[in-house]
């Protein structure tokens, strides 16, 4: 399988992750910068290939930190991933409730229109009708907004967290002379 290579170019570890998470190593936020570095060069790799992220260190971390990168960057974009799979979620609930009360709302305003041109004929009772035709399809704007277009990025972005959880993390420290 192919890989796509993310390289980051750091002068200490710390810089990876946020500075005001007093969280564990382990549960630490990464940087904002870092975090849209990394997705965005991750976006430019093809969708079939495996990522890697390779942090270039100026000056060494501690050990275990060295040791345990990987282990932090996959937990920080699993939970991301996690979070952005609730999004989605409450956004297809959201947009089926919106679909409900639309429908709802477009039925009452077609039969509310097709009374008011049993009334009579004529320029008002028309005028009625139309208004309230326009006024039902306006009310499905936001459910078919949702199913049409909202959902998509949401969902690309779960599925490339979920694939930032999966990519290697390699640290070359100063006295490492591989790439």
């Amino acid at each position: 399988m192919k890989t796509g290579r993310i390289q980051l170019r750091l002068r200490e570890l710390a810089q990876l992750f946020n500075s005001m998470d007093p969280s564990p190593f382990l549960d630490r936020d990464l940087d904002a910068d870092a975090e849209e570095f990394i997705m965005s060069w991750a976006r430019e790799h093809p969708k079939d290939h495996e990522l890697e992220l390779t942090i270039h260190l100026a000056t060494p971390p501690p050990e275990d930190r060295a040791a345990s990168i990987e282990e932090a960057v996959h937990h920080y974009f699993a939970m991301r991933s996690q979070m952005k799979q609730h999004e989605f979620q409450q956004l297809m609930r959201r947009g089926w409730r919106s679909l409900i009360i639309g429908l709802s709302f477009l039925t009452g305003c077609l039969f509310l229109g097709e009374f008011a041109s049993r009334l009579g004929p004529g320029t008002g009772a028309n005028i009625v009708r139309e208004g309230l035709t326009i006024m039902g399809w306006v009310a499905m704007w936001r459910p078919l907004e949702i199913y049409l277009y909202t959902w998509w990025p949401v969902r690309d972005e779960q599925k490339l967290l979920a694939r930032l959880t999966r990519m290697r993390v390699h640290l070359v420290l100063p006295a490492d002379t591989k790439p």
